[in-house]
């Protein structure tokens, strides 16, 4: 097992290093260049887009076949894949960054954001652009699709690389240790055995997960809505108290992201390419811009114009960063003990704490709860998906119980070397979906002109996964 660990260390030190930190930000920012900053620019147009794609009924002589091209509204689609993103990224991916890197770690969030906003744009456009009917009528998309109908059959190898890597990555990151997270933060704050809290998170994703994208966008859009509202909302609570912290707040986040900060409390200093390294690394893992993620439920949306669910698509990465990760964020530098040497959610805890005394405990522990909840049902698509690229549309169920199983034993188990891999496998992703977002990007340059130009924009023919 040393040995294993040891191993996986090695890689994990190369696939969440330097290098592909600077891989991520300089796809997304070549893409932001070559879309000409559109999706910042389009940002109201983005919004106006997500209200009008939720579910509704056919509009006079609307057909609803217009409504049926996919499975999801392309509302629930980003809610969807909302529910895999925010989650414990949000609460302790974000005290991990001010702790290991100073409060300009926050700024490199932001910027890490702005640049994934066309990551994720050009992700969705390519998701509906390749994506194919498979056997039972549903849409399924995602990097392993447009590697393989965008690239073609010879780089087919790449597509079942992101297939087993996402499989893989999904019963760790996305399963295993938010069980682990929530059994943690309900066994320390309530004192609730880590097993009843697994055998109850596994009673209820399994009622959700069982039934398929359908049901899991259902519950995901309702609840992803309501938990960022209302995290949101006591976020904003806590900074009306702390007010007059906010103005040195933001001073610190802008004037740190360029200089080193001292040690000083039980803070042990930062370097500038401390922040800048742990505010892309956590702000990554927040917003899984160039991971593949995300574009696997945009796949499935209700749209025939992939370049629209472009626009819906790359609001995941500004609500999740720009919105609930700032919150966050100043919560913990205007409480004044991001100094105390405390870090991840624990960290964000006794920040709410010192504005909410005996409550802001237990804001964070039940957030973190119900945002891990939603990351489990979100991931739990990814990984059906992936496995089905890879053994066909009979192995789904197979996956969905094995999924749903491993919940309790991740809420019950010591989980280093599991965390480890996870996060290995789930960096391993983003290889080839950055190799695919590089090739095909004229693609989506293309596309996306063509649409602001007025031209008909298709989806790409529909293929039939099984047969093809």
């Amino acid at each position: 097992m040393e040995t294993l660990n040891n191993i996986f260390g090695a890689i994990n030190g190369v696939v969440w290093g330097p290098l592909m930190l600077i891989l991520l930000l300089g796809v997304g920012l070549y893409l932001q260049l070559g879309l000409k900053f559109l999706p910042i620019r389009k940002l109201g147009m983005g919004f106006r887009l997500m209200w009008q794609g939720r579910d509704r009924k056919p509009r006079p002589g609307e057909t609803a076949k217009v409504l049926d091209e996919g499975e999801i509204s392309p509302f629930n689609a980003l809610m969807t894949a909302l529910s895999a993103t925010i989650g414990t990224g949000n609460i302790a991916g974000v005290a991990t960054a001010i702790a290991l890197g100073g409060p300009g770690a926050v700024f490199w969030m932001w910027i890490t954001a702005l640049v994934g906003m066309a990551t994720k744009f050009a992700e969705a456009v390519l998701a509906v652009r390749y994506r194919e009917t498979d056997s039972t009528g549903y849409h399924v998309g995602g990097p392993m699709f447009y590697i393989k109908n965008g690239l073609g059959k010879k780089w087919l190898w790449l597509g079942g690389a992101f297939a087993f890597f996402g499989a893989v990555a999904a019963f760790g990151i996305g399963n295993t240790v938010q069980s682990n997270s929530v059994a943690d933060a309900l066994s320390s704050t309530f004192g609730f055995p880590h097993w009843i809290t697994g055998v109850v998170i596994m009673v209820l994703a399994g009622a959700v997960i069982l039934g398929g994208i359908k049901r899991i966008a259902k519950v995901a859009g309702k609840l992803v809505p309501i938990m960022g509202i209302l995290y949101v909302f006591a976020g904003l609570i806590v900074l009306v108290i702390n007010a007059g912290q906010i103005g040195e707040a933001f001073s610190m986040i802008f004037y740190y992201a360029f200089n080193p900060h001292a040690a000083m409390g039980g803070f042990a200093g930062a370097a500038v390419m401390a922040a800048i390294r742990f505010g892309v690394a956590r702000g990554i893992f927040s917003n899984e811009a160039g991971l593949g993620s995300a574009p696997i439920a945009h796949a499935a949306a209700q749209t025939k114009n992939p370049v629209r669910q472009g626009l819906i698509a790359m609001l995941g990465t500004f609500i999740d960063t720009i919105i609930v990760c700032s919150i966050t964020a100043l919560v913990i530098l205007t409480a004044g003990v991001w100094e105390t040497g405390e870090a991840g959610a624990s960290l964000t805890a006794l920040s709410f704490d010192e504005a909410l005394p005996g409550m802001g405990n237990q804001i964070v522990s039940l957030a973190l709860a119900v945002f891990a909840f939603t990351t489990i049902l979100g991931w739990s698509f990814y990984g059906e998906k992936c496995f089905q690229f890879l053994f066909g549309t009979r192995s789904i169920m197979l996956y969905r119980v094995l999924f749903v199983l491993a919940i309790p034993l991740g809420a019950m188990a010591q989980l280093g070397f599991i965390w480890l891999m996870a996060d290995t496998f789930n960096a391993m992703m983003a290889i080839p979906n950055l190799i695919a977002l590089g090739l095909l990007s004229p693609v989506v340059f293309k596309l996306a002109r063509d649409y602001f130009d007025g031209k008909e924009i298709l989806p790409g023919e529909e293929l039939d996964h099984d047969k093809s």
